[in-house]
């Protein structure tokens, strides 16, 4: 008897949100994935994000790195354009408008 078990495949869990109003937006300018992570760019267009935030489209995602000109940085403010990298996927289309959550 043979069992075949995929012990390297990450199970993806569902990103919950549990705050009823978001903290900011973000508008969505392209998507990709390195090293199997989706990494959404884009402008931040309404207040402040950390990563650790969730954003959220049809699906949601936590935001794990926030990076700037190539550069990891602590936060993104209001017109800023960066890259999130997230945990999960949420496969966002150009130009969609994302709400940011801050749990």
């Amino acid at each position: 008897m043979s069992m075949r078990f995929n012990i390297f495949k990450k199970r993806e869990k569902e990103v919950q949100i549990f705050s009823r109003n978001p903290v900011g937006k973000f508008k969505v300018e392209g998507v990709f994935e390195i090293f199997d992570r989706e990494v959404v760019v884009g402008e931040v267009i309404e207040g402040v994000i950390y990563p650790g935030y969730k954003i959220k489209g049809e699906r949601a995602a936590l935001i794990r790195e926030i990076q700037k000109e190539g550069q990891k940085v602590d936060f993104a403010l209001e017109y800023d354009k960066v890259a999130l990298v997230l945990e999960g996927k949420i496969s966002p289309k150009s130009e969609e408008v994302l709400a940011v959550y801050q749990s």
